[in-house]
């Protein structure tokens, strides 16, 4: 189907490309290791399948902004929005790697839970939002950095990726939807 070949592809231009959020007390950056793709309509599992809703309204563009969640009331999550205004989709950018204010990025994370490993700094959706200090406030900002969120697809050539099911995604569990850098070690369990 031509909207998921399409969302597939913008999420393989992301791998490797880099995610900062500039805020007090410093901009953190990190390297996007794994991404799974959302198409709206097409998609069983988007948020958007059935319509627009008060939840779900940034992921009907425009694009280049962000889709911020609460999944199951626990954990936020951070998605880019990159289908044309009217076409629902979303990116969840699922981990990476903290390449530049990891002082910053652990701190949050020692609030909030445990770290044991820099590579595990923003190694899952809710750990990769409170490493980079994103909120439910971010829902709808602009990923061009005036909203303090730059988003920077990859510029170089592509990493070696693999691709397979969603994680937690039952009814659509055979799109092959989750795209991650091959045998990278910041990317999210299971691999």
């Amino acid at each position: 189907m031509q909207a998921l070949d399409s969302v597939a592809k913008e999420a393989r231009a992301l791998l490797g490309g880099h995610l900062t959020v500039d805020r007090d007390p410093g901009p953190v950056t990190l390297r996007i290791t794994e991404v799974e793709a959302y198409a709206g309509p097409h998609d069983p599992a988007s948020h958007a399948y059935r319509g627009p809703s008060a939840r779900n309204q940034a992921m009907f563009g425009p694009a280049g902004h962000a889709y911020v969640y609460r999944h199951m009331g626990l954990h936020t999550c951070f998605n880019a929005v990159v289908g044309p205004p009217g076409t629902p989709t979303g990116l969840l950018i699922r981990a990476g790697e903290v390449i530049d204010g990891a002082d910053i990025a652990r701190a949050r994370r020692s609030e909030r839970g445990v770290t044991r490993t820099d590579l595990d700094l923003a190694s899952g959706p809710a750990r990769l939002t409170v490493a980079l200090g994103i909120t439910l406030d971010d829902n709808g900002a602009a990923l061009d950095g005036s909203s303090g969120i730059t988003l920077l697809p990859r510029s170089g050539p592509a990493p070696t990726i693999v691709s397979g099911p969603r994680i937690g995604v039952g009814a659509a569990r055979d799109f092959p939807l989750r795209f991650s850098i091959a045998d990278d070690p910041t990317v999210s369990r299971p691999r």
